[in-house]
């Protein structure tokens, strides 16, 4: 017996022992809606297939608007009613807030200083709170403005000299880099990417790579008693891309704090300044682990989903001729040709 047959041969064993075990704890102590019937190990996770949103949306036709499927070793409810969910999104939140910590977001202990993955709690509340102060605030968007039709001209001015040249334009390259001097402007006052060149392409494939890694199926992540073996490399991949992240972060912060030190230095009206007073002030509010983790956490939200969204847009317009002539027809109606668009 060589030594994979051993090791799958255990993980198997281990597996079954545990599935017997968890079912004769939860005899009688749970009341789930109804769902199909799992399979030994494997639960339900033969009924996803290839398009889970399809799937469990055949499946609710089958069971009802709640149901519950067993996921390898995670019992999972699934409600697919927009009036479930306003109960547990709206009207009963605190109940349902917290959520399962996907194994690749626990790389370099991210989601225990971040807002997106903490509990709620009071860490979580000030966080929070900062956050929508000195980020998302009415004041903090308005001052901000300025950046972004500054941001919004240069990918245009970019997506005029290709056109004049006879360049082609890969339009989710440009996106993403326009995206990401938007926040970067924002959170730093500084360019990560130049809009004209290939530069910080590096930067896109560790965002990406993070979003990619978060988002596969993950054998731990049903099975977590496979997580010190990590068979798919999802985890080990997740730390080397939150790795250079957080170092590129670091080196923000430790550039600014040497200016700070400086004598003559002026303050500078950014969030990374704003989160550097909090910590001077209160380090046991926000410390330069939750700035790393929140930074990530803005990137990964602010560039890579817009861009593909834009992206997928934009490909669906470029199927559909009749739709580009008429969205055109409307822009240069209601706006006008060749003029920006402002905000009344």
């Amino acid at each position: 017996m060589d030594c994979y047959t051993l090791v799958f041969g255990s993980i198997l064993v281990l597996a079954i022992l545990c599935n017997i075990i968890a079912k004769i704890c939860s005899k009688g102590s749970l009341k789930l809606p109804p769902g199909p019937s799992p399979w030994p190990i494997i639960g339900n996770l033969h009924l996803l297939g290839a398009k889970p949103h399809t799937s469990l949306a055949n499946l609710a036709k089958i069971y009802g608007p709640i149901m519950s499927l067993k996921l390898g070793q995670i019992t999972t409810v699934v409600i697919s009613s927009s009036t479930i969910a306003k109960q547990v999104l709206k009207t009963q939140d605190q109940a349902f807030s917290s959520r399962f910590v996907p194994n690749a977001l626990q790389a370099h202990n991210h989601y225990k200083f971040s807002v997106g993955w903490l509990p709620v709690c009071p860490q979580w509340r000030t966080l929070r709170r900062i956050m929508n102060i000195n980020i998302f605030s009415p004041n903090r968007l308005d001052a901000n403005q300025h950046l972004r039709s500054l941001k919004v001209k240069e990918l245009i001015a970019y997506c005029e000299k290709c056109s004049q040249q006879g360049e082609a334009l890969d339009i989710g390259q440009v996106a993403f880099k326009t995206n990401l001097n938007l926040l970067s402007n924002t959170l730093f006052s500084k360019d990560l990417a130049d809009p004209f060149s290939d530069s910080k392409v590096e930067l896109k494939e560790v965002i990406w790579g993070v979003m990619a890694e978060a988002g596969k199926p993950n054998l731990v992540d049903f099975f977590p008693i496979l997580e010190k073996i990590d068979l798919q490399g999802i985890k080990r991949r997740a730390i080397i891309h939150f790795g250079k992240l957080f170092k590129l972060f670091d080196g923000l912060i430790n550039e600014r704090l040497e200016e700070k030190r400086r004598s003559g230095f002026m303050e500078k009206s950014d969030v990374l300044e704003m989160l550097l007073n909090i910590t001077e002030k209160n380090l046991e509010e926000i410390d330069h682990n939750h700035i790393k983790s929140m930074f990530l956490d803005l990137f990964g939200a602010g560039t890579d989903t817009t861009t593909s969204t834009l992206e997928w847009a934009m490909t669906e317009l470029l199927k559909q001729p009749e739709i580009i002539k008429k969205s055109q027809v409307e822009l240069a109606e209601i706006i006008g040709k060749g003029k920006p668009i402002r905000r009344s």
